[in-house]
């Protein structure tokens, strides 16, 4: 699916929404060939912005790109695209592209719950760079505007969509409803890859959850993975933006303590470097390499 943004506005709101994205750049170009050198697109998980030249080769760099985005793999790539057979293309030329793969937010949030303490929280985490998931089965709790970092996801069913929704994330509990409340708490005991899970509610309601999820057979260190009542201790109020800025603050040091370590970007290799600007082909264009592609 392609959207009408331009690279650049693209490059914008992916920044914007902390979404991961590959920005695609044609570098060197040789013989007959769809876009001339400097042409860009923008490539997430679902869509892409803007073109290189569409066909087969554009089939292939978006595919290449959205592997790289699967894997996490953050780094550069410089691929080598001949246009001929291989490719179904009759230019008959080649192209020589850099995929520059950026990882977007440090972390993914998902809250459910639009009542008070969630709208206060979302005018603070709404600055920060994460990539936020807003749900409710109530979709005039939702204000007209949204954080640009946020999606919301209105859905009847908030218990039975946590499996896909919640992957990955550190997960807030916020609803209007105790036993919504509960059954998120065993949906997400379930699944081992949910990084925290924070219930709001008095010490009294965490002791009655406690108990009733001893007594369906959770594990005690299963249990324990729920943070109730969520937020600070050290940061006293009942206000919504006190509670918000109590949970916010307990957010930012779980965040720091599950982001992995950054590997060091030190760009392309200098043997790559040197082999892409070695020849041209007499007409301005750099002749690609024959580098990792197709």
């Amino acid at each position: 699916m392609r959207d009408h943004l331009t690279w650049v506005q693209a490059v914008a709101d992916c920044e914007r929404r902390g979404q991961p994205y590959v920005l695609v750049t044609v570098l060197g170009v040789a013989g007959s060939v769809p876009r001339e050198p400097a042409s860009k697109m923008v490539v997430t998980a679902e869509h892409s912005y803007d073109t290189i030249g569409g066909g087969h080769l554009e089939y292939r760099v978006i595919a290449q790109a959205r592997e790289r985005l699967a894997n996490h793999d953050y780094t550069y790539e410089l691929a080598h695209f001949p246009l001929g057979a291989s490719l179904g293309q009759c230019c008959g030329g080649s192209v020589a592209v850099l995929l520059e793969a950026q990882g977007g937010g440090d972390a993914h949030l998902v809250v459910f719950g639009a009542g008070h303490v969630s709208q206060s929280l979302m005018s603070i985490v709404g600055e920060l760079p994460w990539r936020i998931t807003w749900v409710d089965s109530r979709s005039d709790c939702f204000p007209d505007k949204v954080p640009a970092n946020t999606t919301v996801h209105c859905t009847d069913d908030p218990a039975g969509d946590a499996p896909d929704l919640c992957g990955n994330s550190h997960v807030l509990i916020l609803t209007h409803s105790h036993a919504l409340d509960f059954a998120l708490c065993e949906t997400l005991l379930k699944q081992d890859d949910v990084l925290s899970i924070g219930l709001i509610g008095s010490q009294t309601k965490a002791d009655r959850f406690r108990q009733r999820l001893d007594h369906r057979g959770y594990a005690e260190a299963d249990i324990a993975r729920i943070r109730c009542p969520v937020g600070r201790s050290d940061v006293p109020g009942k206000r919504p933006m006190e509670v918000a800025v109590s949970i916010s603050a307990e957010l930012l040091s779980l965040v720091a303590g599950s982001i992995p370590e950054k590997p060091t970007r030190r760009g392309l290799s200098w043997p790559a470097l040197k082999a892409l600007t070695k020849e041209t082909d007499g007409k301005g264009g750099i002749k690609p390499p024959a580098l990792k592609g197709a």
